[in-house]
């Protein structure tokens, strides 16, 4: 592998890698970590716009809607109209709702696994930093 003095790289790469280890455990619940987040926000947000629910995640409205429209399509999400008609709504389904059940001691194992690697100390220290640079 290369080395980098730049802090994108070596950020992207580390994204990628832990994207991957959660995907992994992930995959026997069918979705993937990117998916399990975008339910999990909706399990904690109260029938958010898709705008609040872009800016809960830190994602573009359109990069939302191309992940809103796979899990439409297998009947995990679904839109609603909101308080005004140019607004709309996005639902956790009941099937949602179960597929994050389902999947939540997967993610849970991950999330161990990387603590374990961490140790607590140095996951406060990557939190704030992470946090810091976003």
């Amino acid at each position: 592998m290369l080395t980098s003095d730049c802090i994108c790289t070596h950020l992207r790469r580390a994204a990628r890698g832990v994207s991957r280890h959660y995907d992994e455990a992930l995959a026997s619940a069918g979705i993937n970590v990117a998916q399990f987040s975008l339910l999990r926000h909706l399990q904690r947000l109260d029938r958010p716009s898709i705008t609040v629910l872009a800016e809960a995640m830190g994602l573009e409205r359109s990069t939302l809607g191309r992940n809103l429209k796979v899990l439409q399509a297998e009947g995990l999400v679904a839109l609603a109209e909101g308080d005004d008609q140019r607004n709309r709504v996005v639902l956790l389904t009941a099937a949602g709702a179960a597929r994050l059940q389902a999947a939540l001691p997967a993610w849970e194992q991950a999330q161990s696994s990387l603590l374990d690697q961490l140790g607590e100390g140095q996951r406060e220290t990557l939190v704030r930093l992470l946090e810091r640079l976003a």
